[in-house]
This record gives structure tokens, sequence and C-alpha cells, in this order.
């Protein structure tokens, strides 16, 4: 098992603490992990890209000439496809790209981007996130105690208000319920900062 040193907000080394196995200690899995980023970036477009069809296009209720006697190709609208301010054929319209893999690979893959940081030695494991008042230095303070200061997920068993608002507007800080971890967020950031109450809620969670 994974042996990683637990730290308190100071920095100071409290205890050491055993990862198990099956959720920080296995071979990522490169392919999977590709796949589920893949994924959640489908899954974060907005997909409000239009474009007008020739039945939204503004104009072309009449027909432009009659239908014989002119020389000219038959034309029903100026609006047609192939006219300049005519409508756009098979463009892009409003759509989701989300898509889901299956559970087994969701979870093989939260486990590879878990694995891969406690391997790059990217994770610290803190006692408890105890702020002394809710305020942006004072998480500043912490995250340059333990070493992250650029970027930075911090895992916390249940979101707590005054951790919140420490953290909201510290640029590359990005602070995470146990249940919320996926793997975009495991890989985007420098350093996993979780706490031990997490630790024992992520295990339980996803080392099924």
């Amino acid at each position: 098992m994974p042996k990683v040193t637990v730290v308190d907000v100071s920095g100071s080394q409290v205890g050491e603490l055993e990862l198990a196995d099956a959720v920080f200690g296995i071979t990522p899995n490169k392919a999977v992990l590709h796949d589920a980023v893949v994924m959640q970036q489908a899954s974060l477009r907005s997909g409000t890209h239009d474009v007008k069809n020739r039945s939204e296009v503004r104009g072309g209720g009449k027909k432009p000439w009659k239908q014989k006697g002119t020389g000219r190709a038959r034309a029903g609208s100026t609006r047609s496809p192939i006219w300049v301010g005519g409508g756009t054929v098979f463009g892009p319209t409003p759509r989701s790209y989300a898509y889901k893999l299956p559970k087994k690979v969701r979870r093989l893959a939260i486990k590879s981007a878990l694995s891969t940081k406690v391997e790059e030695k990217d994770v610290v494991v803190l006692d408890a996130l105890n702020l002394s008042a809710a305020k942006t230095k004072e998480m500043v303070q912490v995250l340059k105690n333990l070493g992250a200061e650029k970027k930075a997920l911090v895992v916390t068993n249940k979101l707590e208000d005054d951790a919140v608002r420490a953290a909201r507007n510290i640029p590359g800080v990005k602070l995470i319920a146990a249940e919320g971890v996926n793997v975009l967020d495991v890989l985007a950031h420098d350093k996993l900062i979780i706490t031990t109450d997490a630790v024992s809620r992520v295990e339980e969670v996803f080392g099924q």
C-alpha cells in the first residue's frame, strides 16, 4: 500500500497514512484516462452553434421569374442554398455533445488519475482543513505552507462554507467534495490536497 505523510495546515508532519491499493496504487491506464478526459470535455461544450436554413432566412417568398420561357434555370426562391444570401444546408444546429462511458471504465479512470498523482508525489494529505477565518489570505497561507502555490485541487469530505469562501477567489484553486472527484479536475491541477476523512470517503466510493 502507498504510504504518505499527513500534515496540518502549517505544513508540519502529524502522522502517516496508508492509501488503499485498489484506489491509489493501481497501474494507470492511459487510454482510459484519455477517454474520460475527452468525455468530460465534450460534456462541457455548450452546443449552441446554429445556422439559418432556407426556411429561416428572411425574404425569398416570391418566385424570382416565371417557370418557363426565360432560358434560365428554374428557381422558386432567392433564398435557395445555391443563391448568395440563401440558407445554409447541413450547417451546425444546437445539440448536446454529452455522452457516457461505462461505469466500470469511469471508475478505472478515476483510480488511474489518483494513482498517477501518488506516483508523481503530487498528493498532499491534510489532517483537517481548519481556517481561523473565512478569508482568502488564510487559504493562500495554507497553500503556501503545503507547497501548492500554483494550481491546486482541494478535496474535503464535505464542503464547508468558510473554506468555499476562502478559496473561491484564488486563481487556479478549486475546492470540491470527495464524492465530486473527477478525472479532469485531478489531472488539470498540479497538486491534489485531500483531507484524511476525504481519503476514506474516496476509498469507500471508488474502491468497489
